[in-house]
């Protein structure tokens, strides 16, 4: 079965952002405005969640789709992220209002299900039920080619009475090797290692080989009972697994993509060729340009919303890469309270070859907006 949850609270903060013209407000209209490449046919996303959700252990799966919009004490208080996690900071998620949020992961999903009246009569039936969801989430991030601050997720979880299964790390483990099979092809090279998360016990997390480094994909665990119960579901009588793998670096491994702003691409050339498990063939490889830049900046400075600032400046689709080259304190030379930030950034387009008084443009106004919303010395 399929669920929509309703909108109503979402589209009520969305129409309160319409008149707006601050920097986050507009931020977050563009964000929300972007397209569900899970969804788009022709994207590879697509096709990763039509491989995942076609395996036949989940053929009795619903499928759920959530606001974009969430209150933080859905996304963070339920799933026992700690008072001073660092995704409840404003530098790593997008706030809406104080208590609303652009989804940081589509997990949220599992209070919107578990709330459902048909599935609220299934548990307590004691029947199993599984479910996925899948969609755009947002988070503040680096800007490189393999991160983007917009991407995607699918997340899955099963409850089961555990009289009659009690699930162990291996069970999910034998479900996710199938997984990662359908995506990447049965002669994948893998493997599952250790790792914590606030809303699993134990977890883990797949690695894949590539070439000759291991890339983690997907990180999932058996769930916590402490969870299950904020949620309403007993966990004395219920247990269940999860996973929730970031759909870009899924299709990034099996086409080795170079950039992932690749995946966004509307040049049939790039189109064309973005079906998993073909390898990418750069269609013209344009020639970077890289400039400096170095500034004086209070030392609250947030590198992440730094990043944004940059996007909406000189445009994504223009920045392959920033990166911290230099920063350090010096009292006597800048003042007290204040730090020098070098970055190094990569201006490569996927479209044209960028001139040098092109990005000369770009980079000055980049100066320019630098001192203005940071109050930095540039110097």
């Amino acid at each position: 079965m399929e669920y929509t949850i309703p909108t109503d609270d979402e589209k009520r903060l969305i129409e309160s952002l319409k008149d707006k013209q601050d920097t986050e407000s507009l931020r977050v209209k563009r964000y929300l405005s972007m397209p569900d490449l899970s969804r788009t046919d022709g994207s590879p996303l697509k096709e990763i969640v039509k491989k995942i959700t076609s395996i036949s252990d989940f053929k009795n799966f619903d499928l759920i789709r959530v606001p974009e919009i969430v209150p933080t004490s859905i996304a963070f208080d339920l799933f026992d992220f700690a008072p001073d996690h660092p995704a409840r900071s404003k530098s790593d998620t997008y706030f809406v209002d104080e208590q609303n949020i652009l989804r940081p992961h589509t997990t949220v999903m599992w209070y919107y299900y578990l709330n459902q009246p048909e599935v609220k009569a299934k548990l307590a039936k004691g029947e199993p039920v599984g479910v996925f969801c899948h969609g755009k989430v947002y988070r503040k991030d680096e800007i490189d080619s393999r991160h983007m601050n917009v991407f995607h997720q699918i997340d899955g979880f099963y409850l089961c009475i555990k009289k009659e299964k009690e699930l162990k790390l291996q069970d999910l483990q034998d479900v996710e090797t199938k997984i990662v099979k359908a995506v990447f092809g049965e002669n994948v090279e893998f493997r599952f290692v250790e790792e914590t998360f606030p809303y699993t016990h134990p977890s883990t997390e797949i690695e894949v080989k590539k070439g000759e480094e291991w890339v983690e994909i997907l990180g999932s665990g058996v769930m916590k009972g402490s969870v299950l119960e904020k949620l309403g579901v007993d966990s004395s009588v219920y247990n269940g697994w999860a996973f929730g793998p970031g759909l870009e670096r899924w299709a990034i491994i099996s086409m080795d993509l170079p950039d992932i702003r690749l995946l966004w691409s509307e040049d049939e050339r790039v189109k064309k060729q973005l079906k998993l498990g073909s390898k990418y063939q750069d269609v013209s490889k344009y020639p970077p340009v890289v400039r400096d830049i170095s500034f004086i900046v209070n030392t609250d400075f947030v590198p992440n919303n730094y990043f944004d600032l940059i996007r909406e400046t000189v445009g994504e689709e223009v920045i392959e890469e920033v990166a911290l080259i230099d920063k350090y304190e010096d009292e006597a030379k800048f003042g007290k309270g204040k730090v020098s930030y070098a970055f190094r950034i990569t201006y490569r387009s996927l479209d044209k070859t960028l001139t040098g008084e092109e990005v000369d443009a770009m980079h000055k106004k980049l100066e320019q907006k630098t001192a203005e919303v940071l109050l930095a010395k540039v110097r």
